[in-house]
C-alpha cells in the first residue's frame, strides 16, 4: 500500500506541474482524482500505522498545499484564457 501511496503522489504531483504549463478541464479533474487517491491512501496508512504520525501529516501538509496551489492556478490560467477567447470572437 505505500508504494501506490507514492507512486500515486509523485504522478499527482508530475500532473500538477504539468497542468499548469497546458491547464484543461480534463487535466483539472484528472488531477483533482489524483490528489484525492493521495489523501486517502495517505489517511489509510495513517490509521493503519501511526508509528510517524507527526512526520506524515506534515508531509502531507505540504503535498496538498503544493498541487492544491499549482492546480488552482492552472485553474486560473485556464479562465483567463477562455475569457481571451470570447473577448476575442466578440
Amino acid at each position: 500500500m505505500v508504494l501506490f501511496h507514492v507512486i500515486v503522489a509523485f504522478i499527482s504531483l508530475a500532473l500538477t506541474a504539468y497542468v499548469f504549463m497546458r491547464p484543461s478541464v480534463a487535466l483539472l479533474r484528472a488531477s483533482a482524482v489524483l490528489i484525492a487517491g493521495t489523501l486517502a491512501s495517505g489517511t489509510f496508512l495513517v490509521a493503519t500505522k501511526p508509528a510517524h504520525m507527526l512526520e506524515t501529516c506534515v508531509m502531507g501538509i505540504i503535498f496538498v498545499a503544493l498541487t492544491t496551489t499549482g492546480t488552482v492556478a492552472a485553474r486560473h490560467k485556464l479562465a483567463a484564457e477562455a475569457v481571451a477567447v470570447r473577448g476575442n470572437h466578440q
